[in-house]
Formats: C-alpha cells, structure tokens, sequence
C-alpha cells in the first residue's frame, strides 16, 4: 500500500513536455514518503487535472493518488482513484491488490450475483491486457496471419502447407479475439457507467422522488453500475442485481 510508482509516468510527462508536470510529480511522491498526505493529495490531484485538460489519463498517477487518499483515511476517494487505475491497466496486480484491501475497509458487504463460469474467465482473459495492449497483440497476431498464408501458396512441401493452415485458422480466430477484447476495453473507458458511493450515507429510493419510498441504504465506498438519469437523480445497480434511484451528489462516476 506504501509503493509508490513514477518510470512510466515521468515518461509519459517527458514526452508530452510536461516539465511542470514532472516537477510536481516528484514533488507528490516526496510529500507522501514524508508522510504529508494531504499535501501528495493536493499536489497529485493538479496533475491529474492537468493530464485531463490534455486529454490524457494516467494509470500510475490515479494509483498513486489512491495510495494517498487511503493513507489519508479517505477510502471512498482512494477506491475511485484505483478504479480509474485499473479500467486504464486492468492488468496490473499492484492496483488489483490495493483495490481489494480498501474494500475491505467499506461497510457495504454486498454478494455479486451468479455469473456463468464461461463468462467470468472470459472476463478475466480480457482484463488481463489493457485496449491498446490488445491492440498490439492484434497486429502481431495479424501479421504472423499473413505469413501463414504466405507460407501456404508458396511452399510445396504438404506438411509445411497443413501446418500453415491449421495454424494461420487458429491464429486468425486470436486475431479476432484480440480485437474485440480491445474494443471492449476502450469502450468500458469511454462509457465510463459505473461510479462509486461517496456519500456517508445514501438513501436508495424506489423512483425519482424523494417522496417515494427508500428501498435500501448504500455506504461510502461502495462501487454501483450508473443506468440512466433523470434530472438530478440517477439509476444505480449493485452487485447482486439490486436497482434503485438516488441523487447524483451521492455518486461519483468511475
């Protein structure tokens, strides 16, 4: 929960010629080795501004922001920032682990509901590349798909020919593979429906009126599927399948 990461980041900042960026940056990472929590906050959060006025998100600033907020005493922010880290690099097993240690600080226990065996390895299968990673292993997968074909026309040999074939089939179906996995990645990036409970106490009503009546209570930290608005109220969805409506202060979109 201490680490705290900048390579790539810095890198990132270099490229972009973002020398203030950088500067801050360094200065976020000494204020929380420091101890300074809520001076690495204020500073980690002006880059992430930044970054975003640039159109840019950066998965180890959000994680190191999380890593602050948490130390803070802030686990609902510090479980947004892992959040945005992980649906920017959903490989990655530091955010992973930090994820599931704040939430074990939440007071919302809540049980997912089933899902199909199938379905959740796929899920993971795809969460273990982020979009552009799978968008890489797309081209190479594409391009060792053309010299299987390459292979197959030119080559005489009949055992050299079968064996381009079976593998230019098996690696076409990964090249498909890759690509909707990338698709879905940048798509979960940019739909960007799931928020997190910042409010200390949140009523669940059954519509959109706070006349109507309150379903159940959700807590800070807990994550929920955003559905859809109506003026300042919004459908949320909770793990195990649970739907209601509560005002859009209460949440904060992912």
């Amino acid at each position: 929960m201490q680490t705290i990461r900048h390579g790539l980041t810095l890198s990132l900042l270099l490229c972009a010629t973002l020398s203030v960026a950088q500067s801050t940056v360094e200065s976020a990472s000494e204020a929380y080795r420091s101890e300074d929590y809520k001076r690495s906050i204020q500073l980690y959060e002006q880059v992430v501004a930044q970054l975003l006025s640039e159109g840019r998100e950066s998965a180890e600033i959000y994680y190191n922001l999380g890593n602050a907020y948490f130390r803070n005493g802030e686990t609902a922010k510090a479980i947004l920032n892992y959040e945005r880290a992980l649906l920017l690099d959903p490989g990655d097993s530091d955010i992973r682990h930090n994820l599931r240690f704040a939430r074990t600080r939440i007071e919302d226990k809540i049980d997912t509901a089933e899902t199909f065996f199938l379905t959740s390895w796929i899920n993971n299968l795809e969460n273990l590349l982020n979009s552009n990673r799978w968008a890489t292993l797309a081209i190479i997968l594409f391009i060792a798909f053309l010299s299987c074909i390459a292979t197959f026309l030119f080559v005489r040999r009949i055992w050299i020919r079968k064996t381009a074939f079976y593998a230019g089939l098996v690696i076409f179906l990964f090249v498909i593979l890759a690509n909707v996995f990338a698709f879905n990645q940048k798509n979960s990036r940019t739909r960007r429906n799931t928020g997190i409970v910042m409010s200390a106490s949140a009523s669940i009503m059954a519509s959109p009126d706070a006349n109507s009546q309150e379903l159940f209570r959700l807590h800070e930290g807990t994550k929920v599927k955003l559905n859809k608005t109506d003026g300042n109220w919004i459908e949320i969805e909770i793990a195990n399948g649970s739907v209601g409506w509560t005002s859009k202060e209460n949440v904060e979109v992912i």
